[in-house]
């Protein structure tokens, strides 16, 4: 085996351990409202997101996973885009873990978006950058947010409406019943977006390693393509049970205080966006989806009752996660061009 095939190979663990990382990152967002809201015990709440993370393979065509592998010009006879592409994977997840260790929920697709570009300029420069792939996904760090939080505000108004002659007790009785099922296609959209973003690495780096035609189509019934989806969702369904507590605070807490009614609003929001982002092949926020849905639904009762100069911290953290990651994989890549003989 070449020195290249182990470099492969270790890259694309070094994916999946990215997808574990983005998993308990991002489990926050799947379960915050239903664990704030004291539907369910945190232990039960993240098996049942991993459950929903793990069957989204089931459901969603690899259309984000398309995109992701196509944010830059990978050329198969030049194995230094290997380098490239793991040079953003470390990017992502360094700049995954200082915000986590900081609370803050920000997005792991625009790390890796923002990692793979910031490594991709290194070596190549801006030609080497598939620019409408990057615009059509920094144009949902605004458009996520929004579309959440006017879906968020208008169920929650509807729901306002229909149960208005019912006695606080027994809508409350109801949508805790509710939020199982909303707590599930939230789930369930986040596992279909966010494992599909590492499908991508994946593919990306077995097509820079001259392994894969780049016209080669993700799909569970071919088995060299088979592998990559399933330890994609399991790896992030396995991220997901561990959990990261520290964003859960904020999330749940931090923001607004829901009741069941709202949390079930929240997350059916949130669910409707990734759904609609993920069938139009979009590597969306579920960070940006869940907050903007949760101050929709807040805003229903009074806006003073939302936090906001939390949403304002978590707003900053969004604007600098994409140079951010893609200067720490700037610095990656540079370091091991410093240290690779073949460079």
């Amino acid at each position: 085996m070449t020195p290249l095939m182990y470099v492969i190979i270790g890259s694309v663990a070094v994916a999946l351990i990215f997808d574990v990382i983005n998993g308990f990152h991002d489990a926050a967002n799947s379960i915050a409202t239903v664990v704030s809201t004291r539907v369910l015990s945190p232990r039960v709440a993240v098996l049942w997101a991993a459950f929903f993370n793990f069957v989204a393979m089931f459901v969603f065509a690899p259309r984000v996973a398309d995109t992701i592998a196509k944010i830059v010009r990978i050329d198969g006879h030049d194995s230094v885009y290997v380098y490239v592409v793991l040079s953003g994977l470390l990017g992502a997840i360094f700049w995954d873990l200082i915000t986590w260790w900081l609370g803050l929920p920000t997005s792991s697709s625009h790390a890796l978006i923002g990692g793979v570009a910031g490594a991709g300029l290194a070596y190549q420069g801006m030609a080497v950058i598939r620019w409408d792939n990057i615009w059509k996904t920094v144009k949902f760090i605004p458009l996520a947010p929004l579309i959440g939080l006017v879906v968020g505000f208008t169920v929650m108004l509807a729901i306002f409406w229909l149960f208005r002659r019912w006695r606080p007790s027994d809508v409350d009785r109801l949508f805790r019943k509710g939020q199982l099922f909303s707590a599930a296609l939230y789930s369930l959209g986040h596992g279909g977006n966010d494992a599909q973003k590492t499908m991508g690495i994946i593919m990306a780096l077995l097509i820079a390693g001259g392994l894969m035609d780049p016209g080669t189509q993700l799909s569970l019934l071919h088995l060299n393509t088979m592998w990559i989806i399933l330890s994609c969702h399991l790896a992030m369904a396995l991220g997901t049970a561990f959990g990261g507590w520290r964003i859960v605070k904020t999330m749940g807490m931090k923001i607004t205080k829901l009741k069941p009614v709202g949390g079930f609003c929240a997350e059916t929001a949130g669910a409707a966006t990734l759904f609609m982002a993920t069938h139009m092949g979009v590597p969306v926020s579920t960070t940006h989806t869940i907050t903007g849905a949760i101050v929709g639904v807040g805003a229903t009762s009074k806006l003073s009752g939302i936090k906001w100069g939390v949403a304002g911290r978590i707003i900053w953290a969004w604007i600098i996660t994409i140079p951010a990651s893609g200067l720490i994989a700037t610095g990656c890549f540079y370091f091991i061009k410093l240290f690779h003989p073949g460079f």
